[in-house]
C-alpha cells in the first residue's frame, strides 16, 4: 500500500520540522508511509524503536507533523513492532483453534496486515460475562462490534458513568482479573466466555474461556482508545495502577509517554479529591 508521500518526503518533512523545533539533527529511517481515506489516517512506520522515537520527537514532531499534514490521526510505529504484533497473532491463531472461539480467526488474520485495521463483518454467536477492569469501555466495545450477548459485572464504584452489576470483588481486580474467581462465577452463572483484563491473552479454566482480546490481537492503549473510547476508573488502588501500566509498557501494549500522561492525571486527581475532603 502506498501512500500520498514517499518515505523520503516523509522524511525530509520530519528534519524540517526537528530542525524548526530546536532538536538534534539525529539520523533516522522510515521504511514505509501507508495512508488509509476511511477515517483520514496515515501510519509511518520507521525502521527500528529508535528511529520511531526520533520520528515522535517527545510528541512535538507527531504533533506538528499532523498538523502541517491535516489528518485527522498519524501514528508512527517501527518494522519491529510490526513483527512482534504478527508473531504474537500466529500464537493466537494455536490460542483458538479447536475452541469456541474459532470465530476470531478471520479478525486474527486481519490483523496481520494492520496497519491500517481492516476487520470483516464477523459476528460472535457466544453469552458473554463481560467484567468491567481498566480497559472498561473496549471491553464493551469489541462484545458489541462482535454481536455477543453479554452480561456485565464490575467492582462498586469504578465506573460510575456506566451501567452494570456490582460483585464482591477485591479492588486489586480492576487491573489485575482473577481468573479462578473469575472462572468460577461465570460457570455458576452458566458462561463459557469472560472478557477482562486478564494478564494471558487466552486460558481455559474448568471449561469456561478467559479472554483478554487486546493481548490475543496484541491491540495496544493508543489503538484501544481510538478505536472504543477510555473511560478512567473512579476507584483504584495507586501501586496496583502503576503495576498494570508498567507491566502494559514492557510487553508493548503502551508507550512509555501514554503510561506516564495516564499515571499523572488518575494519581493527581486522586490526590486533588483527597485534599477536598
Amino acid at each position: 500500500m502506498g501512500g500520498p508521500f514517499s518515505p523520503d518526503e516523509m522524511a525530509e518533512i520530519v528534519r524540517r520540522i526537528r530542525r524548526e523545533g530546536g532538536l538534534p539533527d539525529n539520523p533516522f529511517r522510515i521504511d514505509e508511509v501507508r495512508y488509509e481515506p476511511q477515517g483520514d489516517k496515515l501510519f509511518i512506520i520507521a525502521h527500528d524503536r529508535t528511529d520511531k522515537s526520533i520520528i515522535i520527537g517527545n510528541s512535538y514532531v507527531i504533533g506538528k507533523l499532523r498538523e502541517e499534514l491535516g489528518v485527522r490521526q498519524l501514528t508512527v510505529y517501527s518494522t519491529l513492532d510490526l513483527m512482534i504484533k504478527r508473531r504474537k497473532l500466529e500464537e493466537a491463531e494455536g490460542l483458538v483453534r479447536g475452541t469456541p472461539l474459532e470465530f476470531l480467526l478471520p479478525i486474527i488474520e486481519a490483523e496481520k496486515d494492520f496497519p491500517p485495521r481492516r476487520w470483516p463483518p464477523v459476528r460472535g454467536d457466544a453469552d458473554v460475562l463481560v467484567f468491567l477492569s481498566f480497559n472498561a469501555r473496549a471491553l464493551m466495545g469489541f462484545a458489541e462490534r462482535l454481536g455477543l450477548r453479554t452480561r456485565v459485572v464490575g467492582i462498586e464504584h469504578t465506573f460510575p458513568r456506566m451501567e452494570y452489576e456490582v460483585i464482591d470483588a477485591p479492588i486489586r481486580w480492576l487491573f489485575f482479573p482473577e481468573e479462578e474467581g473469575l472462572a468460577g462465577l461465570a460457570s455458576e452463572e452458566g458462561f463459557r466466555l469472560v472478557l477482562a483484563d486478564f494478564g494471558r491473552p487466552l486460558v481455559s479454566a474448568g471449561g469456561v474461556f478467559l479472554l483478554n482480546p487486546f493481548r490475543l490481537l496484541h491491540i495496544g492503549f493508543f489503538e484501544l482508545k481510538y478505536l472504543f473510547g477510555f473511560e478512567r476508573p473512579a476507584v483504584f488502588e495507586p501501586h496496583d495502577l502503576i503495576e498494570f501500566i508498567t507491566s502494559l509498557t514492557y510487553d508493548g501494549l503502551m508507550e512509555s509517554a501514554d503510561g506516564a500522561r495516564i499515571l499523572w492525571r488518575m494519581l493527581r486527581r486522586r490526590w486533588k479529591g483527597r485534599r477536598g475532603r
